[in-house]
């Protein structure tokens, strides 16, 4: 399958030559081992891969005994995985590192040796239990990877050509017309209900059975809850509760996590833990409130008012609707034609928020609980302008999931905020339209904001 995370790792071989070593975070089960695999074959005469899941003590151990003999140290991994290595043309791939901290540390001698590149994989890798005792290598550049792209989805169900096509007419301000707008929402709500996990896509195309489909992210989530219980220690029962409570939390109707659906008069600093975990192990992508909707959104940022969504859409959908333990076919095609009578907001909210994450956004919204009326409002998302000029760095994004929906919250926001705010946007199930200063974007193009 093909991922546009492969460029980067082009542009770094190509641009750094084992000056640092790549470090790929992503959650479980996103395809990072896979495409690292294949880059290795592609790119490089040889390639060692250490998959520290089951690599045995020894091969761990060498990364302590030998870092002041590497000479041996890569004759002893040559000869364990039977791979010949060559100078400057070969590669080390260090798998799931975060299980064996010290051949993390051991990066910073490695790259200072500079015979050969390095990429490290891994989940989990900020958690405290796995960089303790270590000092964490400068020398390592992290980048992120997250579950398959809308146009990573298209091009693995042999669909190369529409996005250019969605591109075009974004990049030209026009509506795509009836026949491809209708094409291109369908396969929009296929991407929304399969997901972006590999394995779920895989399984997709190969059988267009979701009950297979659905058993593929079930397996997803076992390993999400497993990894709690191994890995988040004393704090695993409030993960756990949280993890539990994102569909629940996401079908009300502001979408804002209730704590006191935790426990009655529950605290955020007695819980924040828990989110931080979800989201440094990225099973969530976490939305706060920007108290106040001006440049800099992060420094007005209201930790206590936060939504809490899933990493994979396709993942909530098996999450939330798990009453057999199986998502059936038949919910599957009542979603896929829009016809299931359930909060289908908070499936589109999701994904939009997903997608926004996909394309390097940081997730903030705006919320004003207030007797005025012109004072009270929800704004879904807020985007920050890439260059920043002295006035109208913010733009509000409503997300619309019906046919039928008012825009009080955006109006009264624009005439409040005005000064700050840029291209108001309401991404809906219809065509592009501009109306009233508002822009009307399909939600397929939401990546493209």
């Amino acid at each position: 399958m093909k991922r546009k995370i492969y460029k980067q790792l082009l542009d770094w071989k190509e641009k750094r030559n084992g000056e640092v070593a790549l470090l790929i975070e992503g959650a479980r089960r996103i395809g990072k081992s896979y495409i690292v695999e294949e880059f290795g074959k592609n790119e490089y005469e040889s390639y060692i891969l250490i998959d520290f899941n089951k690599a045995p003590q020894m091969v761990r151990d060498w990364f302590d005994l030998y870092l002041e003999d590497l000479d041996m140290l890569f004759l002893y991994l040559s000869q364990h995985y039977k791979v010949r290595l060559h100078e400057r043309k070969s590669l080390i791939i260090l798998d799931e590192v975060q299980l064996c901290p010290r051949a993390r540390a051991a990066i910073k001698f490695l790259v200072k040796d500079g015979r050969y590149d390095y990429i490290e994989t891994g989940s989990l890798v900020s958690i405290k239990k796995n960089t303790q005792g270590i000092v964490l290598p400068s020398e390592e550049r992290p980048i992120q990877m997250y579950p398959m792209d809308f146009e990573e989805f298209l091009w693995a169900t042999g669909n190369d050509m529409l996005m250019d096509l969605i591109r075009k007419m974004y990049a030209e301000k026009k509506p795509m017309g009836q026949a491809f707008h209708r094409q291109a929402m369908d396969v929009f709500r296929l991407y929304m209900i399969v997901g972006g996990m590999p394995q779920a896509v895989k399984k997709y195309v190969e059988t267009k059975d979701f009950d297979a489909v659905d058993a593929a992210k079930r397996d997803v989530l076992t390993i999400y809850r497993n990894d709690i219980f191994n890995y988040a220690s004393e704090i695993a029962d409030k993960v756990v509760s949280v993890f539990d409570q994102i569909p629940p939390q996401l079908s009300t109707h502001e979408k804002k996590f209730r704590l006191s659906a935790l426990k009655p008069g529950a605290k955020y600093r007695d819980w924040d833990d828990a989110f931080f975990w979800l989201k440094d192990a990225r099973v969530v992508n976490i939305c706060y409130n920007s108290t106040e909707p001006n440049i800099g959104l992060k420094m007005n940022e209201d930790r206590t008012t936060l939504k809490c969504y899933m990493n994979d859409t396709g993942l909530l959908i098996s999450h939330a609707f798990d009453e057999k333990g199986i998502v059936s076919s038949e919910i599957y095609q009542k979603l896929l034609f829009g016809k299931l009578e359930v909060n289908e907001g908070m499936l589109i909210e999701n994904i939009v928020a997903q997608m926004l994450t996909a394309s390097g956004n940081k997730l903030f919204f705006y919320s004003k609980s207030s007797e005025e009326a012109e004072n009270r409002m929800e704004i879904d998302f807020l985007l920050q302008k890439d260059k920043v000029t002295t006035r109208h760095n913010i733009r509000p994004i409503e997300v619309k999931s019906g046919k039928n929906y008012t825009l009080s919250s955006i109006t009264k926001c624009m005439k409040k905020f005005g000064e700050y705010m840029t291209s108001p946007t309401v991404l809906h199930a219809a065509d592009y339209k501009v109306e009233d200063g508002i822009t009307y974007l399909p939600l397929y193009m939401t990546p493209l904001l």
